[in-house]
Parts: structure tokens; C-alpha cells; sequence
């Protein structure tokens, strides 16, 4: 499988694109993991979308947030992999991307995240080091994750 990523402001997005990336996110944050919240939080308009496609199928996907808006430091927030397409590397691939994306398109030193607890090791192995405590969001143990240039 070779995967099609595609990097786009909201503007850039097509209507097929937009629903693909709500789509999955619903069916994994809300569904799958039975966290009923607000998907459409204001913050996808000012950010920048990286989306994985294997043809018309959306793969993975995550946006990437201007500092300040989230955080004080830019950041990378929605991280999602198709259940069809697990363990396959792309979200190892599309968090790659995506530190690089956010790195260069803010010409920033670091990037924060807010991650699911039971994903540090994942994102520990990405170069992230948990920069805050345990907290509850929506109901899932989270923390709060930066990686920095170099």
C-alpha cells in the first residue's frame, strides 16, 4: 500500500475531504471509543490538515494548530488512524509528517501535544517527553507531550 498524503488549509479542503476526516474522527473518538463531545471545536478553520489516503480512502489523519490557539506552542491534535488500517505504520508515518509539518510551518523549537496516557510509549518513541500530570479529558486519562527541533 502506497500512501497519498495530502497537507491543505481548512479553505483547501474539498467537501469529500471534509466529510472523509469528520467521518473518521466520529467513528473513532465517539464511537470507538464512546466519548461523546464536541468534534467541531472552532480550531479547524486556523489549522493545517495532513491527511493520509490509500486512493479514496482516508488512511490517517491529524491537524496541525498555530501556537496559541491550543497551547502557547504550536501543536499537532486529532491524531487518527483508520481501524482498517492499523498496524500498518501509517501513524507512525503521519505523526512523523506531522512534526515536521508543524515544526517548518511555524518556524518553531518545539511542539506540544495533548495525548491519550495509554499512547506515551508510542509517542515517547517518536522523541516526545511527557511535560505535564495526568488529566481527565472527556473522560480519558491524557497528558500533555512536547518534542523539540533537533
Amino acid at each position: 500500500m502506497e500512501i497519498n498524503w495530502l497537507y491543505k488549509s481548512f479553505t483547501e479542503l474539498s467537501p469529500f475531504e471534509l466529510y472523509e476526516v469528520l467521518k473518521l474522527r466520529n467513528e473513532v473518538f465517539v464511537l470507538e471509543q464512546n466519548c461523546v463531545y464536541q468534534d467541531a471545536d472552532g480550531k479547524d478553520k486556523d489549522s493545517w490538515h495532513l491527511m493520509g489516503w490509500d486512493q479514496t480512502s482516508l488512511v490517517a489523519y491529524c491537524r496541525i494548530i498555530p501556537p496559541g490557539n491550543a497551547f502557547d506552542e504550536a501543536s499537532i491534535g486529532r491524531v487518527v488512524s483508520s481501524p482498517l488500517y492499523r498496524r500498518t505504520g501509517s501513524g507512525r508515518q503521519l505523526m512523523k509528517i506531522a512534526i515536521e509539518k508543524t515544526l517548518s510551518q511555524f518556524n518553531c523549537q518545539s511542539v506540544r501535544i495533548g495525548a491519550q496516557l495509554y499512547l506515551k510509549d508510542f509517542y515517547t518513541s517518536l522523541g516526545f517527553e511527557q511535560a505535564s500530570e495526568i488529566y481527565l479529558e472527556d473522560g480519558i486519562k491524557h497528558i500533555e507531550m512536547i518534542v523539540k527541533k533537533g
